[in-house]
């Protein structure tokens, strides 16, 4: 399984090296990072910023391309499995094609640029705590990304919802946790937040950034509540915990769609 697994992963990096996609993002993180450190005036003024980048794109870039890869990758799915391969083995190799191939783009865009432009000892912690949030938030909404792609069978339709799930989990989900917080404010909260804030993987990678960078400006309610409650070291595991169980339950759940869907 391992063997056939790597084949067909590779063959899924070639072709998205081909689309010329990953080298775009990683080029967009590139500048992204090298312009907020020359004009924010070095690296600890240019972390927040870069946090607040990698909690927009990533998630919309990985979960646009794991969603797209089902629908461009139909054919040559089919011819694969016309061959004596079972669908794990290839819903595997997809899987990490997809995943490792954004998750090596991000970083490099992300880590090049700051170890040429000189990193100090001080914020090593803090870049490694960014690096990891986007490494996890990758590999969250890639998993995603494939489900959606199996539920729907048009591309305009996965898509669409993707961009919509984004929308959700990005931008609007803060300002409805702000509101309840508002409309419930005489009752306690903060077990609710809690919980509010475990189901949304954003939100999660959010709270691994403010532990690691006191960042209030990036502080939503529930990071608010969870710092309040975890703060230090503890917050940071239980964060990154819990993003590996959001990592793993949608790609099991992609899995089960792609073994069961009618090709």
């Amino acid at each position: 399984m391992i063997g056939r697994a790597a084949k067909v992963m590779r063959y899924q990096v070639v072709d998205l090296l081909r689309g010329r996609a990953l080298v775009g993002y990683a080029l967009f993180f590139a500048a992204a990072t090298s312009g907020l450190s020359l004009l924010g005036g070095g690296t600890a003024r240019a972390l927040p910023s870069l946090a607040t980048l990698i909690l927009l794109v990533v998630p919309l870039v990985s979960l646009l391309l794991a969603t797209t890869t089902v629908y461009h990758r139909g054919d040559f799915v089919n011819l694969l499995l016309s061959h004596p391969v079972g669908r794990r083995p290839v819903f595997v190799g997809i899987h990490l094609g997809v995943t490792l191939p954004l998750t090596a783009a991000f970083l490099l865009g992300l880590l090049l640029p700051l170890v040429a432009g000189g990193i100090g000892a001080e914020h090593v912690a803090d870049v490694a705590i960014l690096a990891v949030a986007g490494v996890l938030l990758t590999g969250v909404f890639s998993s995603i990304g494939l489900v959606v792609g199996l539920s729907f069978d048009r591309l305009a339709r996965g898509a669409g919802f993707a961009l919509l799930l984004w929308l959700a989990l990005v931008v609007l989900y803060d300002g409805a946790v702000l509101f309840a917080a508002y409309r419930w404010a005489a009752y306690p909260m903060e077990g609710p937040m809690l919980a509010l804030m475990a189901l949304n993987p954003v939100d999660l990678a959010r709270v691994m950034v403010l532990v690691a960078l006191d960042a209030s400006a990036l502080m939503g309610y529930t990071g608010a509540v969870f710092q309040d409650f975890f703060g230090g070291a503890s917050g940071l595991l239980v964060a990154a915990a819990c993003l590996a169980l959001w990592m793993a339950a949608p790609a099991f759940a992609a899995m089960r769609l792609f073994e069961r869907k009618d090709l």
